[in-house]
């Protein structure tokens, strides 16, 4: 797979506008606590978006796995930490350029162009976790929100993942995700889960609505009231709890 260098440059912009925004919103207090991740405030936020920068920063210098792995960085202040990091990260993807071989866990993109998306999208919804923490939320870029739901549903969620049939929730049904225009048609079972373009075949559900709302309903930063549905109720929830172990 070959990222074009237009595109290149438009994950890169993306990454440093929305890593920008998020250093931002921490500055405006590291207690705060995060509603979509229990537990976590958003100084835990700032850290784990930290050390998800440095360790891509190693994954491409060295091209596989950086073991042992983390460091301990406890002692550093998170946001003196975290504007290092994201220094880091974009030195490191301009350096690489788009064509290096590397570790990804994508099975079909071993290159280095694969960080350059999923770098950005890390940064955008963790900055929504902030920005949500703070009651400060701004918008996605549309183009970013479709490109982030086609992710989410391939790798992360379609793929060899479930082979052993490890997953609570053992959907067996096809869903519809649509959002601005574009279409992803879903087939889901307890071992297997593929994912296609385009909205060809019957399905038991289809869940609809702008990019922004899907992408971050799929992420769990959004409610369902957020989106719009079609057809089986229960298929929606499990579908969604389905989204959820695979984005843990």
């Amino acid at each position: 797979m070959t990222l074009s260098g237009e595109r290149a440059a438009f994950y890169l912009a993306q990454l440093r506008a929305e890593s920008v925004r998020l250093a931002e919103v921490g500055r405006m207090g590291l207690d705060a606590a995060v509603p979509s991740c229990p537990g976590w405030t958003v100084e835990s936020v700032v850290r784990h978006v930290a050390t998800v920068y440095l360790h891509k920063v190693e994954v491409l210098r060295l091209g596989a796995l950086p073991k042992p792995w983390p460091p301990d960085f406890g002692g550093r202040e998170a946001l003196e930490l975290y504007d290092e990091a994201r220094a880091a990260i974009v030195d490191a993807l301009e350096q690489a350029g788009t064509g290096l071989e590397t570790w990804t866990f994508n099975p079909d993109d071993k290159t280095s162009g694969f960080w350059y998306r999923r770098m950005a999208l890390e940064s955008v919804v963790h900055r929504i976790d902030v920005e949500q923490a703070h009651e400060v939320v701004t918008p996605i870029d549309p183009d970013l929100a479709l490109d982030g739901i086609d992710e989410l549903l391939f790798p992360n969620l379609g793929g060899p993942w479930w082979e052993e049939g490890d997953t609570e929730h053992p959907i067996d049904a096809t869903v519809r995700i649509t959002a601005d225009g574009r279409s992803w048609t879903v087939r889901a079972d307890a071992t297997s889960v593929e994912v296609s373009q385009g909205a060809e075949g019957d399905v038991a559900t289809e869940v609809f609505g702008p990019a922004e709302a899907v992408f971050l309903w799929l992420w769990g930063r959004a409610a369902d009231s957020a989106i719009e549905s079609a057809g089986d109720e229960s298929v929606v929830r499990e579908f969604r709890a389905r989204v959820s172990e695979a984005t843990q």
